[in-house]
């Protein structure tokens, strides 16, 4: 089968980013070996399974189904470039956090970690809506069944691979048909009102392209159930906003509480004042604190 190679930039670790994929043995939207990641994409109608490795200064991803299409190619490197944070020069930010109290052990440990993103911005947010108020496990929990019954799938080797549901399938439901998957009600509308935003053409990644950070959170937050919170994790994991920062993040909290030895967690107050100094860098300082509660 073809494959297609990515250059990798020089501050990239494929230990650490591949520790994040490997965090949930319920992930279902990948699978994760011993030194490469499984995945599959829909492009148009052609289901693509591949795998992406680390080669020498170099990301080598091999399709294991089909010989793709020039488009389905294309729309895979794009995919894989995006999923990992390729794009993002971070040396301002190393050269920033290197002389910080907060952060300089985080960076020096974790070297080369990137957002890790979510390039489907329907799939970022139902994700971001999933984890509200339950802890990680059952989220994914909650994922696994929503997946697995609504995404279209493929066998192979014996494995089933998943895409992740599309919105104009979810839109079609009725809340309480996600109830047996253990959604609460409050959850289930805001799943299946996310989705008709998406199907009814009122939000898009396309539209929010471009946009600036309050720009784009005020078009995310006229949707019901999303927050500034979820707001900007979607900012962060699929534009990679760079300045977007989840102010309320208990994670974030503990994690300068942590590393500042603090007696309690910071107020929102002292929290603004800490990040002043990552202004434009702040989604990064947020990763790297994240990293440094693992």
């Amino acid at each position: 089968m073809s494959k297609i190679i990515l250059r990798l930039p020089e501050e990239f670790s494929f230990e650490s980013n591949f520790q994040f994929l490997r965090r949930s043995p319920k992930e279902v939207l990948h699978r994760v070996e011993e030194n490469y990641v499984v995945k599959l994409l829909q492009v148009d109608k052609e289901l693509l399974l591949f795998s992406v490795r680390e080669g020498r200064g170099t990301l080598i991803i091999d399709f294991l189904n089909a010989s793709p299409s020039a488009k389905a190619r294309s729309v895979v490197k794009t995919y894989v470039h995006e999923w990992f944070d390729l794009a993002t020069d971070l040396r301002p930010f190393y050269l920033l956090a290197k002389k910080d109290d907060l952060l300089k052990s985080i960076v020096k440990k974790h070297y080369g970690y990137r957002i890790v993103g979510q390039p489907d911005l329907f799939e970022s947010l139902i994700w971001a809506v999933l984890g509200q108020q339950i802890n990680l496990s059952f989220a994914y929990t909650l994922k696994q069944r929503f997946v697995e019954t609504y995404g279209e799938h493929l066998e192979f080797g014996g494995q089933n691979y998943y895409i992740f549901p599309s919105a104009a399938r979810i839109a079609e439901l009725s809340p309480v048909e996600l109830l047996p998957l253990q959604f609460s009600r409050q959850k289930a509308n805001y799943v299946v009102g996310i989705a008709q935003a998406f199907a009814e053409g009122r939000v898009s990644r396309a539209k929010m392209t471009g946009l600036s950070l309050h720009e784009a959170k005020e078009e995310l937050m006229k949707i019901k159930g999303i927050g500034n919170w979820t707001a900007n994790y979607a900012l962060m994991k699929t534009f990679r906003h760079p300045d977007a920062f989840p102010l309320e993040d208990a994670g974030v909290h503990n994690a300068i509480k942590n590393q500042l030895g603090l007696r309690s967690k910071p107020n929102l107050d002292r929290v603004r004042r800490i990040f002043k100094k990552y202004k434009g860098w702040e989604a990064y300082a947020t990763l790297y604190l994240w990293k440094s509660l693992v």
